[in-house]
């Protein structure tokens, strides 16, 4: 139990904030897996460019770290490429 009103003030604002970035993050790692476990290369781009915009939108926010991000839209883009020479050759 917190022992002045300003620590209980901010068990509720983290409490808050943890709820919204647990919000972010589950909506980005959806995003990332329709990436992934795309079939096809035109599906897969679509899908590779709203999800780096909110990969970018996450790490300027903090929500995530920025390498996790670099990460993330590395991992992205390998599988985008990687659909573009199956359909290419």
């Amino acid at each position: 139990m917190p022992q002045h009103k300003s620590a209980a003030k901010r068990i509720r604002q983290n409490a808050r904030v943890r709820a919204r970035n647990r919000v972010h993050r589950s909506r980005m790692r959806t995003m990332v897996k329709r990436v992934l476990q795309s079939d096809a290369y035109g599906e897969a781009e679509s899908a590779y460019l709203r999800a780096q915009s909110l990969v970018d939108r996450l790490a300027a926010k903090g929500i995530i770290h920025r390498n996790k991000a670099a990460n993330y839209k590395r991992q992205m883009q390998r599988r985008v490429h990687a659909l573009h020479a199956q359909e290419q050759g």
